[in-house]
């Protein structure tokens, strides 16, 4: 694989760091800014929020500049936000802060991925992408409980100095590692790019996303209170069971980028599988400490399967706008981030037991499978489609050069009986 991949998974890796780290410091940001817990949470809503917004905006603006500097210059504006971040004197600059940190976001990652797939041969694009989110990844095993200590450690502001330092060698080893010259972005204007996003297929693989990824954070956002109201574990354990999710997630992400490069719908559909079958079967496995660990491995490893042939199919859906839909789909990922999370606390708050944000995920993991297939059927009608025309042009074709003599027979020329 090309060395350039690295440079897009140190980038992937601050960036994984920046998003997840806050859940872990907002007591510590709480107790410094006197602001309340419910306050601080906020911050994570900001972030998420720039990068809805700034995935498709940010995206369509630079269309048009060669990717490498497209992907230096979201580094600086990531470097800018978290360096902002740690040298803000109140809350609102803050909050004001994370949401420009989170601008970069779904760009980069975007048009990452376009970037990983024009480095190596068709066959080998799904394994290429996983290989950029395998910084993403690591980070939850690696980057955010480092980031997390060193906040409890040395205070909130120096994790955000030291995101900004690994920004900086992101930075550096883009301009080393990644081709000047490789390619440029979508040159069919904006108009062309948004008519690209808008058709019926890269809108229903957007909807996978949401409904796939919604699936995982409705349970993975009150894993916490499963792993300790339901399994029994005590709070000092859990960040070690949150390590083995990104474990999980790790595997998962590479084992399916090697699937999808064989079989891309035939990954998409089995990771969706999985998921909902893993999620089913959390009330059982939240029942003992060893089948709990367990599942927080498993329920990493089925989500993340997805994560590649999802961002492919979005690609190859927007041939002609690639960066955009790309990013669109990381927008998508953050909507289902929000909306996954309030379905588990809908069941959650009707009473329905710590587990249950689990099964309202496994439905989410239906609906995604549903929307998946929905999808394949329009492609399969859509192929036929142009499979049928192009048999009705061929034959067109040869009628149009038959000579007139088979075709009719020579009026003065007699019919002969046999």
């Amino acid at each position: 694989m090309p060395l350039a991949l690295l440079a897009l998974a140190v980038g992937a890796f601050g960036i994984g760091t920046t998003e997840f780290v806050m859940m872990g410091l907002l007591p510590n940001v709480a107790d410094d800014l006197h602001i309340s817990i419910p306050s601080a949470g906020h911050l994570v809503s900001a972030y998420a929020l720039g990068v809805v917004i700034g995935a498709p905006l940010l995206a369509a603006l630079t269309a048009r500049m060669p990717r490498r500097r497209v992907l230096v210059a979201l580094m600086v504006l990531f470097v800018a936000g978290n360096a902002v971040s740690a040298a803000a004197p109140d809350y609102h600059l803050l909050m004001a802060a994370r949401f420009v940190s989170g601008l970069p976001h779904g760009a980069f990652f975007g048009v990452g991925a376009v970037v990983a797939t024009s480095l190596v041969a068709p066959e080998r694009k799904a394994r290429s992408v996983s290989l950029m989110f395998l910084g993403l990844t690591v980070a939850n095993v690696i980057g955010v409980p480092i980031a997390t200590l060193m906040g409890q450690q040395l205070g909130w502001r120096a994790t955000f100095l030291a995101v900004s330092a690994i920004g900086l060698a992101a930075i550096a080893a883009l301009l080393l590692l990644v081709p000047a010259d490789h390619g440029h972005g979508e040159t069919g204007g904006l108009r062309g790019e948004l008519k690209a996003l808008g058709s019926l297929p890269v809108w229903l693989s957007l909807a996978t996303t949401v409904a796939g990824f919604g699936a995982l954070f409705a349970a993975y956002s009150y894993v916490t209170p499963m792993l300790t109201g339901a399994a029994g574990f005590a709070e000092a354990g859990v960040t070690l069971l949150l390590a083995l999710f990104g474990v999980g997630a790790t595997a998962g992400n590479l084992l399916g980028g090697r699937l999808a490069d064989r079989s891309l719908r035939g990954t998409l559909f089995g990771g969706l599988v999985s998921l909902g079958v893993v999620l089913a079967l959390f009330p059982a496995l939240m029942r003992a400490e060893w089948s709990a660990a367990v599942a927080v491995v498993l329920l990493g490893m089925a989500a993340f399967i997805t994560g590649s042939p999802l961002q492919l199919m979005v690609m190859e859906k927007a041939s002609a706008a690639p960066s955009l839909a790309s990013s669109a789909n990381q927008a998508a990922f953050n909507l289902a981030n929000a909306g996954g999370a309030w379905i588990g606390g809908l069941a959650l708050a009707a009473g329905f037991g710590l587990t249950s944000p689990a099964v309202a995920g496994a439905a989410l993991a239906v609906l995604g499978i549903g929307v998946a297939g929905a999808a394949y059927g329009v492609d399969l009608r859509r192929s036929r489609a142009v499979a049928a025309s192009a048999t009705t042009r061929r034959g067109l074709l040869v009628a149009s050069h038959l000579p007139d003599a088979v075709s009719a027979p020579d009026a003065g020329e007699p019919t002969r009986r046999r």
